[in-house]
């Protein structure tokens, strides 16, 4: 039986369980148990943390893992990251005291708080900085505040928590991260048991980034709709009882869906339908 880690708690712990789920498997967490089987599809789900996830896989415990790239980069775990699954994206920035007027080239000697000491000691030697890197399990943000640190390093989302704490953020982000999912090493590629998760996820991946569209254009405009609406290879173009008439149904990108509709209705196309895709194999 595959086995698989998915983060016990956070917003990694939701989409993560959202999406296998999605995926067709059974992973219903009920009263806390960290450990879930989905015995028709052959699949064991263990509920870690997300920092440890990546560890466990790396050591051959685990065969698969759901976790945020930070955790991956900052646990140095051996493991090869195998598709990004395009949510719980995050940017990870240095941040300093908002009237300090400090910026990265000056963390010379310094203090920098943070709870992913092996990211920020990598940076800190590329740029060829040395400073003191503290390692804190939680509340990076009020370590300034508390003398322990002179800057903190840390995932930022909406940045009001460092606002809070009188901090702004300084320099490009020093990496950026989302949900992914790992294998043990690039041996796991291939196998049917991992091709059959990497398939069903990167199916639901691509349709959450795709709608389904459909409308009816008069013949003569077929070939400009489908400058509109190409679709993944062509369109669908299917004639309608209505002389002259065809109907197009076509992939869209989901973010470009109303834009696409303007340009259609603007052009004369009507009855124009957008649905959503639940899963896809491109």
């Amino acid at each position: 039986m595959l086995r698989m880690a998915l983060p016990n708690k956070g917003m990694l712990a939701e989409g993560a369980v959202e999406l296998v789920r999605e995926a067709g498997y059974w992973c219903r967490r009920l009263d806390g148990k960290l450990v879930l089987r989905d015995v028709e599809n052959e699949v064991e789900f263990v509920f870690l943390r997300p920092r440890d996830i990546a560890l466990y896989v790396g050591s051959g415990v685990l065969d698969l893992g759901i976790t945020g790239r930070d955790f991956v980069v900052d646990s140095e775990a051996r493991v090869v990251e195998l598709l990004e699954l395009d949510f719980g994206h995050s940017a990870f920035y240095y941040a300093v005291p908002s009237d300090s007027g400090l910026t990265v080239g000056d963390f010379v000697g310094r203090r920098i708080a943070t709870s992913f000491a092996n990211v920020v000691r990598r940076d800190l030697q590329r740029r060829k900085v040395e400073a003191q890197v503290v390692r804190l399990d939680g509340a990076v943000e009020i370590s300034v505040a508390l003398g322990v640190a002179d800057a903190v390093a840390d995932v930022v989302q909406t940045g009001r928590t460092l606002e809070q704490a009188g901090l702004v953020k300084v320099g490009e982000p020093v990496m950026e991260s989302e949900a992914v999912l790992v294998g043990r090493d690039a041996s796991v590629i291939g196998k049917p048991s991992i091709e059959r998760v990497l398939k069903r996820l990167r199916g639901i991946v691509l349709a959450r980034q795709y709608v389904m569209v459909e409308y009816d254009v008069a013949h003569e405009l077929v070939d400009a709709a489908c400058r509109i609406t190409p679709g993944i290879g062509a369109p669908t173009v299917m004639p309608l009882s209505k002389q002259g008439w065809v109907a197009i149904k076509a992939m869209v990108v989901r973010r470009q869906t109303n834009s696409i509709m303007d340009q259609l209705q603007e052009m004369g196309a009507t009855g124009i339908v957008v649905t959503d895709i639940r899963t896809c194999r491109i």
